[in-house]
Parts: C-alpha cells; sequence; structure tokens
C-alpha cells in the first residue's frame, strides 16, 4: 500500500480545507498514474465526438473519483457517465473534473496537459485544483483563501506529508510552502495574450490583429488545457480569449483558479461569470483577463 497517498476520510471532513487537500492530493496521485502511461507507447481510442482518449484519462479518472467518494458529492466527469439534467438539477454541490486535460497534447506529447479537479456549488467554483504532471507544478484555490501555485509539488508533498494514519496533507501548510497569485507581472510591457495550441480559430486570429491596432507591442503565447487560464491567472498573459467550444469540466478548476486571484472569467458576449451544472454542459465562448491588467477590453 502506497501509505504517503492513500487517503483518509473521517465523518467529521466536510469543510472546503478537507475537500481542498483531498483534491490537490488525488490531482497528484492522478498525475503519477498519468505520467507512467505517458513513458510507454500508449493506444489511442476516438471518442464519438472525434476526441481522443487513452488508457490515461481511464487511470485518471478512476482514481479521482475514489479519491472523492467518501464526501458523498456527486460527481461530474468528463470521462464518467453524464447524469441527466432532470438529476443535475438537483445538485447544488458537484465536483466538476476533467481526469486528462488536454489529450490532444497529451498524445502529442509536448508536455501540456493538465489534472482539472473542481468543486461548484451553486454553479459557480468555489474551489479548483489544476496539476501539470510532467512540470510537477499545482495550481489551487478556494474562496476566501485566495490562489497559490506550487513548484515541484510532488516532491514538497512527499518530503513534509506524515507518513502515519493522516497523510492528508494541510491547507495552511501547503500555503507557507506556495506562491500567492497574481505573481509580479511577468508581460514585460507587451500586451500579452494566450491561446490555444490546438483549438486556433479564425476569431482569436482576428482578436490578435484587432489588439495589434490598438498596442504597440503585442505578443503571442500558445499553450494547451487550462495551463492557459492558470498562465493569465499568474500574471504571465493579460488575456486568454477562448473564441470556440469547450465544456464545463475544461474551465471550472481553472476558473477557481483565476476569478480567486483577482482574474475575471466572463463569457464573452454577456460578461457575465461562466456558470456550471447548466442543461447545457458547453460552455459559451469566454474571456479571461488578469487583475494586473485592470481587466479592461
Amino acid at each position: 500500500m502506497d501509505t504517503k497517498y492513500n487517503i483518509y476520510v473521517v465523518s467529521y471532513m466536510t469543510d472546503n480545507n478537507a475537500l481542498l487537500e483531498t483534491a490537490v492530493i488525488a490531482a497528484i496521485k492522478a498525475g503519477r498514474a498519468i505520467m507512467e502511461v505517458y513513458r510507454t507507447d500508449f493506444d489511442v481510442e476516438i471518442k464519438s465526438d472525434d476526441s481522443p482518449l487513452t488508457l490515461a484519462d481511464r487511470r485518471s479518472h478512476q482514481i479521482i473519483v475514489e479519491s472523492l467518494t467518501p464526501f458523498d458529492i456527486p460527481v461530474l466527469s468528463e470521462e464518467g457517465k453524464h447524469a441527466a439534467f432532470t438529476t443535475r438539477s438537483k445538485w447544488d454541490r458537484l465536483w466538476v473534473i476533467d481526469p486528462l486535460d488536454g489529450t490532444k497534447e497529451f498524445v502529442k506529447k509536448n508536455d501540456e496537459f493538465t489534472v482539472n479537479i473542481a468543486l461548484v456549488e451553486h454553479r459557480q467554483p468555489v474551489i479548483g485544483v489544476v496539476y501539470l504532471p510532467v512540470k510537477d507544478i499545482l495550481y489551487f484555490a478556494a474562496v476566501n483563501h485566495g490562489s497559490y501555485k506550487l513548484v515541484s509539488a510532488m516532491t514538497t508533498i512527499q518530503q513534509h506529508s506524515s507518513t502515519t494514519s493522516a497523510p492528508v496533507y494541510p491547507l495552511e501548510k501547503l500555503i507557507v510552502v506556495s506562491s500567492k497569485l497574481p505573481l509580479a507581472n511577468k508581460t514585460k510591457g507587451a500586451y500579452t495574450i494566450v491561446g490555444s495550441r490546438s483549438h486556433a480559430t479564425p476569431e482569436l486570429h482576428q482578436f490578435i490583429e484587432d489588439k495589434k491596432e490598438k498596442y504597440e507591442n503585442v505578443e503571442f503565447i500558445s499553450a494547451g488545457s487550462s495551463l492557459k487560464i492558470c498562465l493569465v491567472a499568474e500574471g504571465a498573459a493579460h488575456v486568454y480569449p477562448r473564441l470556440g467550444p469547450t465544456m464545463e469540466w475544461d474551465t471550472a478548476a481553472g476558473d477557481a483558479v483565476a476569478r480567486f486571484s483577482g482574474a475575471k472569467v466572463l463569457a464573452y458576449n454577456t460578461s457575465r461569470p461562466l456558470q456550471y451544472n447548466k442543461a447545457d454542459l458547453l460552455n459559451p465562448w469566454f474571456i479571461v483577463r488578469n487583475k494586473l491588467s485592470g481587466h479592461t477590453r
């Protein structure tokens, strides 16, 4: 038994701190399982929506769901069976997870894929965990706590976690060893746009051209998965326009990281916050703007 990462949850652990601690460990466990597949010549299946599926997606899903099950909170996962909205509409609280966000990046082996775990209450994310397994970088956030980034996350937690009966990493300790977001503005004077590596659209290209007319110096960064949202949250980019389709599990965790860093995640045409656990799980187009940019359009 891997005592370092097995999570022992007791009935009184129902506050958001315990939920966040558990989600962090679950994401890291899932990330480790993903990396075991990543280093092999894995097979790729194509789902009905033409998106890829691998053994890593399945293993990550199983690990996360098993880790979260003791809390008795329903789970909405990209790789799970989706309850009908007549059932989901009664859920005031649910986990929204993407066990492997950026499977296309995973298949291409460009390292830009993440594990996403979010807790949604009343259609808004209140906890978010985004983990980049290859780089061992963890982003985590919660309402009333803010957003944080931890480099060498697995290594840090291995070194400091108890090996006795409760190896859940305490939130207070996690915050101490992490950096609060946003970090110092790292955009060096350029108006920096981050966009999709695998899903660029004509609308994105037009957005970039429009900004080049407005700003003297415009820089574009391409990235995969929910890393794009996190780059805006930490201050490495001013804006991330998503002018194409995404699903709720693609964004919920990153949305929490962004909004609790002071960034804005707004529907592109209405400028309203994204909502979750909708009848239609497809997100509208949206735009993410960081706190350091002043949220100007």
